[in-house]
This record gives structure tokens, C-alpha cells and sequence, in this order.
């Protein structure tokens, strides 16, 4: 099958987990190719219609897959090619573009959510499927020659992203050090996924605070390299760490969340997280599978 890719373009690439989605169907005997969508907001995502339809001219896909909602619903603009939309929590969360995803939904042929509680929220009667993107287990995995100095906590995203809530990580990780030696908050951005995974092998901790969540990639990394998780209970993060060890999800409280640090810091332990990854099918080669079966199925 030839199977078209389509999201947003504007950070000048394509999310590290589309990309690494697409490269694992390619590895089931493929051929994918990208359409990048340049704009903001409902309109900025409508003005890429007539280079869409020139890049459907040109690769001639027998399947479109959107990801996220904004996407799925410029692409179902055609009729001619089925549609996949793939919501990953924003799209769903995000009232103002709740709209927007509800008619992506309508038109695709299928839908794909990558945890129930994003499902849930708009609850789709039929054409869906619930399949969280799967982890790179060969670059996400324990390193046998990097170990933990027990120095720092990796904050799960970027600084600067307001949904990340980095105020509260900090609020956490101050009172932990009004009692322990310091402890440095590492923000997770402009790394190579390689340097991410050697990171994740180095920290003590993996703190994760977000306001609103689908399915954290990055605490999937995390636990494939065994590291220790700390989180408020958002997306499917819950599910994902029930029963995984040296791991807590607490409310968004920063008593709450430094107690478990705490935990994890006095623990020196790491997690039995890539044991429930495997377990659990979200290696990328398996929900690559389920995501070629939805195809299939078209």
C-alpha cells in the first residue's frame, strides 16, 4: 500500500513519533510519503487544501493518514482517498479545537486514540480504534555503560510549554531540596533521540506535571529504559504505570509529588518499565501491526 502521512510542518519537522510510526510501516513492506501543513489555528490548516491535493496528484496514496484532528479535517476536504485520523490528546483536550476534531471524526473512515481517556471525552460510536504510538525499543532501552549519578530529575518537555506546567515541577523538586542535597530539574528539550535515551539511562527520575495529556510518549521512553517515573495523573499515565515498580502518580500537588521523588531518590533504584512495555505491545513493530490492520481493513 502507498500510505500518505499528513501533520503539521511548522516547526520545520515532523514530530519524532510520526516519523518513527511511518518508518515502521515502511518496515512492513510500505511505501509512505509525507505531506508537511504549514499554518496555525483552523484556517492556516484549510490554506494547505490545493498543495494537498497536488501531493495526492503527484504520490497517488491508497490511504491518508492524518495526525491529529486539525489535520484529519483538512485532509477529509478530498473524498476520493479514505482518511485515518489519529487524535493525540490536544486536539481532544483543548476545547477550542474539540469542534474542529468532532468533524475530522465524521468524515474519516477511521479514528485512532491513543489513550481512552481522550476516547472518553468525545466518545465515538463507531470507526475507531484505541492504539497508543509505540517506543523505539532499540534506542529507548537500558545502557549497560551509562549509569544514574543521582544527580538530577529530567522534567518531562520543555520549559517554555505552558501545558508542561513546569511551575509546579520546580515547586516539587524545591521542597525535596529544602531537605536533601540539591537536586538539579533538567528540561527536556533539543536533544537527539539518542541523547534523550542516554539521559533517561543518567537521571534519577523522569517528573512529569502536565496540565493535559493523550499518551506521553516520553514516559513510555522512560519506562523502556527502566527509569523511575514520577507523574500527576493525566492522559493515560495511570494506566501505563499501574503496578510498574519504583513509579508514582500523584494529584497535582507539589507536597505530593516531592514525597514521591523523595521515594524514587532514597530508592536508588530504577523500574521494571521496559518489562511492561514489551508486555503491553508498545513496541513500535507492534503498533505498527495494529495500525497496518486498520489499513488493511480500508
Amino acid at each position: 500500500m502507498r500510505i500518505l502521512y499528513a501533520a503539521s510542518f511548522n516547526s520545520g519537522h515532523f514530530a519524532p513519533f510520526i516519523v518513527e510510526q511511518a518508518n515502521s510501516i515502511c518496515e512492513l513492506g510500505h511505501e509512505v510519503d509525507f505531506f508537511g501543513i504549514k499554518g496555525k489555528g483552523v484556517w492556516g490548516y484549510l490554506s494547505n487544501y490545493k498543495l494537498l491535493l497536488e501531493k495526492i496528484s503527484e504520490f497517488k496514496p491508497d490511504i491518508i493518514h492524518a495526525h491529529y484532528g486539525l489535520s484529519g479535517l483538512l485532509c477529509n476536504l478530498q473524498r476520493k482517498i479514505p482518511v485515518v485520523t489519529t487524535y493525540h490528546g490536544s486536539d481532544i483536550n483543548d476545547k477550542r479545537v474539540r469542534a474542529f476534531s468532532r468533524m475530522a471524526m465524521k468524515l474519516s473512515a477511521w479514528n485512532v486514540f491513543v489513550s481512552k481517556r481522550t476516547q472518553d471525552i468525545v466518545n465515538p460510536k463507531r470507526h475507531c480504534s484505541l492504539v497508543p504510538c509505540g517506543v523505539d525499543t532499540e534506542i529507548f532501552m537500558p545502557l549497560d555503560n551509562v549509569k544514574s549519578d543521582g544527580k538530577f530529575v529530567l522534567f518531562a518537555g520543555a520549559f517554555d510549554n505552558s501545558t508542561k506546567n513546569v511551575s509546579l515541577a520546580r515547586s516539587a523538586v524545591d521542597l525535596l531540596n529544602s531537605s536533601k542535597d540539591s537536586i538539579k530539574l533538567v528540561e527536556l528539550k533539543g536533544y537527539s533521540r539518542v541523547e534523550v535515551a542516554e539521559l533517561m539511562n543518567r537521571a534519577s527520575c523522569l517528573l512529569l506535571t502536565s496540565l493535559a495529556e493523550g499518551s506521553p510518549q516520553v514516559v513510555k521512553e522512560a519506562m523502556s529504559c527502566n527509569l523511575p517515573v514520577v507523574s500527576v495523573d493525566v492522559g493515560d499515565v495511570m494506566e501505563r504505570l499501574e503496578g510498574v515498580e519504583n513509579c508514582y502518580v500523584t494529584q497535582h500537588d507539589a507536597w505530593l509529588l516531592a514525597d514521591a521523588l523523595g521515594k524514587v531518590l532514597n530508592s536508588g533504584g530504577r523500574s521494571n518499565g521496559r518489562e511492561r512495555i514489551l508486555s503491553d505491545g508498545l513496541s513500535l513493530q507492534m503498533a505498527a501491526k495494529k495500525i497496518e490492520q486498520i489499513y488493511k481493513q480500508l
